[in-house]
Formats: structure tokens, sequence, C-alpha cells
């Protein structure tokens, strides 16, 4: 019985001759990403810009989750939220931070009590004010900052200090991106948000590592080998296993995109621009190529250059010949 081969064993595609299209390519989309997050802004969440939050419980024991967003549909409340958790009946709303102070956040749940009527139970009420969205912003981003250095030290100690920055490189291209298509597409940024790009982190540097354990391995192997090709080799060898892996990840967040509802759909557009599009771009167009540009392979070469050039006589002092032995007479 055939294997079922997804890329050929003998696939050598030139990936890297495209490094002169994807650096410059990925540099502007950067820059354009950075200039939209400074002037065009990003859509901010509950989490992040406050509100009230509010807990119930259905009392026919099943929550209409499609019905119950119509009813505070038709309130005027801003951006509504509800989240299903635990038990079928129970329900989190998020009601966005509403103008006028809290007297405005009252007359919102006032609204809300008014339009549910008997139909629910209310469990739990709490106003999320400025200065908590605020401290959750910072937590966040600073969580974020932590795992950025936490990866950049594992990779200082697996392999060499030029793929550990490599790495580094790619993964903050792929934040600055989806952070520029979050701020084109005003999707909202709340914590969900905060877990999307940890997981887009996490996702990139392990395909990233894959193809760099690959590339270390070559290098050990074959000494002479031009460096272009020898990246060249290594991203299509493990070119099978990165297709497969993006693939399936694929098809479980356009499903969840899909049919998730709103109260997800924050986090898996997300996930599918950064890991799907970004991530797999990112692996293969710049943190691979990078690492020519950052001399990785050079000291490989000049020792092999000093080590075949050891055993060997300088060329301006030749050896003498033996003197003759002399006989007695």
């Amino acid at each position: 019985m055939r294997l079922l081969r997804i890329v050929p064993d003998d696939t050598n595609f030139d990936f890297i001759r495209f490094r002169r299209i994807s650096f410059p390519v990925s540099g502007a989309l950067s820059i354009l990403a950075i200039v939209l997050y400074f002037f065009h802004g990003l859509n901010f969440g509950i989490d992040f810009r406050g509100g009230t939050l509010m807990e119930v419980q259905a009392k026919s024991g099943v929550a209409e989750l499609a019905q119950m967003r119509s009813t505070l549909a038709g309130l005027d409340l801003g951006d509504v939220q509800l989240q299903q958790f635990g038990s079928p009946a129970d329900v989190l709303i998020r009601l966005a931070q509403q103008p006028g102070g809290d007297e405005a956040q009252q007359a919102a749940v006032r609204k809300v009590r008014a339009a549910f009527g008997d139909s629910v139970d209310y469990r739990r009420v709490e106003v999320v004010g400025p200065r908590v969205s605020g401290e959750l912003l910072a937590m966040g981003t600073i969580g974020m900052f932590f795992a950025i250095v936490g990866i950049l030290i594992y990779l200082w100690f697996r392999f060499e200090w030029q793929f550990a920055l490599g790495a580094m490189i790619a993964n903050m291209h792929d934040i600055v991106l989806t952070i520029g298509f979050m701020s084109v597409t005003q999707i909202d940024f709340d914590l969900t948000s905060i877990a999307a790009l940890l997981t887009i982190l996490g996702y990139s540097l392990n395909d990233t590592v894959v193809i760099y354990d690959r590339i270390r391995e070559m290098l050990r192997r074959y000494k002479k080998m031009p460096m272009p090709e020898l990246l060249n080799h290594s991203i299509n060898s493990t070119l099978s296993r990165s297709v497969i892996t993006h693939v399936t990840v694929s098809l479980a967040l356009l499903a969840l995109l899909v049919y998730g509802g709103q109260a997800i759909h924050s986090f898996t557009a997300t996930m599918m621009f950064g890991v799907v599009l970004v991530g797999t771009y990112t692996s293969i167009f710049i943190a691979s190529p990078i690492l020519l540009y950052l001399g990785v392979g050079t000291t490989r070469r000049d020792a092999e250059e000093v080590s075949s050039g050891a055993g060997k006589p300088p060329a301006s002092s030749p050896a003498k010949p033996p003197a003759k032995a002399k006989t007695k007479s």
C-alpha cells in the first residue's frame, strides 16, 4: 500500500529567492500597521473600556441566546456581549460603558431588567470602571512582554543567538501585522484578543523552531553546502508537516468562525489571520531567509577552511630535502 504524500519527497522549491520581495513587502506592511495603530486605533472592548457585567440565569432551564441578543439590540445600549457559561441557563451579559457616568450605567441596568422582566434571575451585577479596565490592559501588555522575553531566552539557549534574534523578529512581525488587521477591521480588542495574540506567538514559534531545528541539523551534516541551498532544503523537508498542521488548524478555526457565535468572533478572526495567513508566511519567507543576513553558517565555512589548510606547509617555505649522510673514506 502506497503512503499518502502531501508534498513529494523530491520537492525542491526555491523559497529563499523570494526574500527580495517578502522583506520589502513585510517592512511596508509593518510600518502601515504601526501608523494605523497610532492614528486609527483599536476598538477596545468592554474589558478595556469599562462597562457593566450582569450574570443572569434563565428560569426556564435553557437560555435562548439569539432571543436575548435581539431583545438587548433594541435597547440602544451600544456594544452588548452575551456569553453562555456553566449550565445552559447561565448567561454573562456585558454592557459597554455608557456616556453619562454612574447614573447612565444604572439606567442601562434598569433597561435590561425591564426588558427581561421575571424570566431570569439576576445573580450578579458589577460595574467595571475605566481605572480597572486600564489596569487590565496594562497587565495584559506586561504579560505579553514577559512572554516574548521568555521566548527569547529559551531560543538563546536552544540555538545560537542568531536563531533567537531571527525568531523574535519573525514573532514581532506577526504581532504587528495582526494588530494592524484588528485596527483595520475594528473588531473588539479585549482579553480574548490578548489570548489570541499569545496563541499566535506560540504557534508561530513552534513552526519556526521546527524549521530552525532542521537547519541546525543540516549545518552539522553538510559543511560545504551554500546557505541559500541549505535553507531551501530545510524548508522543503519540513513542508509536508507544515501543510498538514496549517490545514487542520485552518479547518478548526473556520468552523469556530462560522458557527462559534458572536462571543468568540474576535478571538477566532484574530487567530485565523494571525495563525493561518501571517504565521505560515512568516515562518517560511521571513524567519528562515533572515538567517542569511545574521551570519549563520559563516563561522562553519571559516572553520572548514582553517582545518583544511592546517596540515599543508606554507607556500613561501618549501620543505628542504634531507641532508646526505657522510661516508668514511
